[in-house]
Order: structure tokens, then sequence, then C-alpha cells
């Protein structure tokens, strides 16, 4: 009788169990984001993450992996990631290099997070002030590297005409302008809101250039090929975190400053910012669809300061087959 009892409580339990395996922790997993926390383009995840969007689309996402960049983020894709979030440079060097990956969806449209700052007493008026002058910029081939070179040609001044100055951060950046060190610094959201009663604006991002790719959506072949409901429900779920964001930017400003660690105050103001700008027409954060013309800029625009060698044509380095069927037709 007892072993009766016992055969029917292990047939009872294992089904059990297996539910149990199924919805806990084990599930559970992480996507990556270059620079999350710290600069506005993952901002969207953190929307996504706080309304439950992942788990309604059927992405059990508990977890965001912040990286310094976006080659960290490639690697953390290669690493088992299912979903990362990074530079189509990055991207474009990682495949130059063998990696066996593709952008899935294109989620960052314009360098509309970036402003170029100066003292409030600064003698620069203009763009073309700058000549002679100290630009900073973070790191040797770098977007704010190659942003400040293009924002010179716009102003008809040659690399050569001002001093760019290596600052290793944003944050950096602020104190070197603070200090003297330099005479304009390229910031970006929400170090920007955080810093404007500070110094002064002289151009922002969408009035200096045109719309450049600045973060794109990516996933390896082994990811594509066996976690193709995970992928299409990341990119779902962010796209229902950008429409929120625009619908209700108070909110979503309170909902980001946690795990961006600002004040509310600063939060509303750089998600009201972004989710109003517009750059010749095109809003920063994308609902996943290919802007194909902005992405051929950025990789022209990587070249131009070294990061990437040679041609890269973007058409092979996207894929439309995990976009919701109404985003999979292409802009140039």
């Amino acid at each position: 009788m007892l072993d009766r009892q016992i055969k029917w409580l292990i047939s009872a339990l294992i089904p059990l169990l297996g539910m149990l395996v199924v919805a806990g922790p084990v599930s559970a997993e992480n996507i990556a984001v270059g620079n999350y926390g710290s600069s506005a383009n993952g901002m969207p995840f953190a929307v996504a993450l706080e309304k439950g969007y992942f788990q309604q689309e059927g992405a059990n996402v508990t977890g965001i992996i912040a990286s310094e960049g976006g080659g960290t983020s490639v690697r953390n894709a290669m690493a088992g990631v299912a979903y990362g979030e990074a530079n189509p440079g990055a991207i474009a060097v990682a495949i130059q290099q063998g990696a066996d990956i593709k952008i899935v969806s294109d989620n960052v449209l314009t360098i509309a997070e970036f402003a170029w700052l100066v003292k409030k007493d600064s003698p620069i008026k203009t763009i073309q002030d700058l000549k002679g002058k100290k630009i900073g910029y973070t790191n040797p081939r770098s977007t704010s590297q190659a942003l400040d070179i293009l924002m010179l040609q716009k102003a008809g001044l040659k690399p050569e005409d001002a001093e760019l100055v290596k600052t290793g951060g944003f944050g950096p950046m602020v104190a070197a302008l603070e200090l003297g060190q330099i005479d304009c610094a390229p910031v970006t959201e929400p170090l920007w809101s955080k810093s404007k009663d500070k110094f002064r604006v002289l151009i922002t991002g969408a009035e200096a250039l045109p719309p450049l790719d600045n973060v794109v959506g990516m996933a390896t072949s082994d990811a594509m090929k066996n976690r193709g409901d995970f992928i299409r429900a990341i990119i779902r779920a962010r796209r229902r975190a950008v429409e929120f964001m625009i619908a209700h930017p108070d909110e979503a400003g309170d909902i980001v400053a946690k795990p961006f660690n600002i004040t509310p105050e600063v939060a509303r103001s750089a998600v009201r910012n972004l989710t109003t700008s517009l750059t010749q027409g095109v809003p920063y954060w994308g609902d996943g669809r290919f802007h194909l013309s902005g992405m051929k800029r950025i990789i022209e625009v990587q070249k131009s300061v070294g990061a990437i060698a040679g041609d890269m044509d973007v058409t092979k380095m996207i894929t439309t087959e995990f976009l919701p069927d109404d985003l999979k037709k292409s802009v140039e």
C-alpha cells in the first residue's frame, strides 16, 4: 500500500516539477545593452522591464547586462546572450573579424542625444568660432571623436583647425570643461539635461548633423536559428516601450530615473527632449524599422576615424525576418 502511495506521489509530482523548471529562474534571462544606465539609447528597455512588456510579449527578461560600449555588447552577445544592443560600427568590425552575427532591429536613428556645451560666458557663439579651440572627445575611434570632426567640417573647418582632447568619458568631459581644460564638450543625454543649468548649448546633434544610426539590435546566427520567438518578443516589447514614452514622457522619466541613477526631473527632461526631437523628420528612438541611409552614414563616420577599414555593405549586415510585418520594409 505504501509503495503504491509513493509511486502515486512521484507520478503526481513529476509534471509539477516540470512546470517549475519551465517557469522558474532557469527560464529567466538577460539581454545586453551598450551603455545601459548611462546613455539614453537604452531607456526604452528600462520602461519595457518595469511595465512587464517583455513577459507580456513572451520573453521572460528579468535583467539587463550593461556594458561600456558597443564592442562589449557584441562580446556579450557572442557569449550567449540572445539579443544585444550596440553601435553599428562595432558590429561591422566584429563581422569583419569573422563574427557570425546580424543586425535584427534599428533602434536609435539619430544623434539627438548629443549636445556640444560651452561655458555660459564663453566667447564661442557659433561652430565657426571653434577654430583654434580645444574640443573634447571620449576615446580614440569613438563616436564622439568622429562627430567632432563632422561638426568642424560643417563649420567649414578642417580637423587640424581645432585641438581634439581625449577625456576618457563624458563625465570627465564635463569636469574638463568646468576646469577650463577644454573649450567645448560633446555630451549625451541624460548628462546633457543634468548639466544644462551650468553650461550653454552651442549646438545640438539634431541641429548639427543629418540622421546617423547610433544603436541597433543584434543577434548571433545561433540565436536567430534557435531563439527566433524570443528575439521577436524583445523587438515588440521595445516598440511598445517607445510608444509609451512618447505618450507618457513624465511617467517614463520616473521609471528610468532609478536604473539611470538620475533625479526624476533630469529623467523627465531627457525623455521629453528625445521623444519630441526630429532630425530632418527622423525620430531619435525608432520602432525597429531599418533606416538604411542613416546606417550607411554611421559606417562612413566610423571609417573616418579608422574604426572600420574597407567597404561594408550594410544590406548584408541586416535581416528583417524578426520584425513585425508592418516594419519589414526598410526606409532608404
